[in-house]
């Protein structure tokens, strides 16, 4: 399948490894340019090289927090001003750390909406004018299936991530006249360094071996798997492109059918 993308441009925010990535890169070879985003310089750097090399795309890297609205507007601005336009947005951010009840203070609560919401709050506004400009757009933020159903031990992330679900399901209405199309991806277990920290983590914790966990993991998973960062991005670039051009306002969920919930 033709999904449209060939020199569409697309801003990548989180993508200096795991799931930002692999869109990343998964929109190169759908023929997108791409400008991606972390705040790891060197590491982005060789990441955006090696996409440009495997793919023949323009890949531009542009490090930065995306916490800081200010610096949203400017990779926004470093966007259009390297491509003239800017058609995909995927707002991503690493989770923030593990933990229950008694392990955080507010500060911390702060932080994680800082980082998993606001950023995505940030992103979205800054890509607008650019977005309504051309009369077409695509903006998917990078969640996860704890939006739907809590992962133990995540509270952080458990309380942060819903409120970026409910900031584009209430934004889709407003901009599909516009041609914008919003949604939410949400990944359940995908083999990325994230998931194996907190596979590590919890092995640690529990005094069990990597496998045990890992298995334990599988065990509630009906494809009997953890997914691949690939399989990922391919929703995601499936979303991003033409072949979605009537679907907006959605939270779809990448997990293996790990979630049980008829919605």
């Amino acid at each position: 399948m033709d999904l449209g993308l060939k020199d569409r441009v697309a801003l990548v925010a989180g993508a200096s490894r795991g799931l930002g990535r692999a869109v990343a890169e998964r929109l190169a070879h759908e023929g997108a340019h791409v400008v991606v985003n972390s705040r790891s310089a060197g590491v982005l750097a060789a990441t955006a090289g090696e996409i440009a090399s495997a793919t023949g795309r323009r890949v531009v890297p542009a490090a930065g927090d995306v916490s800081n609205p200010e610096r949203c507007e400017a990779l926004v601005e470093r966007t259009v001003e390297e491509f003239g336009r800017l058609d995909i947005l995927v707002a991503n951010a690493g989770g923030p750390p593990p933990g229950g009840v008694d392990d955080f203070s507010p500060a911390a609560y702060r932080d994680a909406l800082e980082v998993n919401l606001m950023s995505t709050v940030q992103l979205t506004l800054a890509v607008l004018p650019a977005m309504r400009k051309n009369r077409w757009g695509r903006i998917v933020a990078i969640t996860s299936v704890s939006v739907k159903q809590p992962i133990n031990g995540l509270l952080l992330s458990n309380t942060a991530r819903p409120g970026v679900v409910g900031f584009i399901k209430t934004i889709s209405r407003d901009l599909a006249a516009d041609g914008i199309l919003c949604n939410v991806v949400a990944p359940g277990y995908i083999h990325t360094a994230r998931v194996e920290s907190l596979v590590a983590g919890q092995a640690e914790a529990r005094g069990v071996s990597r496998e045990e966990i890992l298995d334990g993991m599988t065990a509630n998973i009906p494809a009997g798997r953890i997914g691949s960062p690939a399989e990922f991005a391919n929703a995601v670039a499936f979303l991003a492109s033409d072949a979605a051009s009537y679907i907006t306002g959605h939270t779809l969920q990448v997990d293996g059918g790990l979630v049980q919930g008829l919605l």
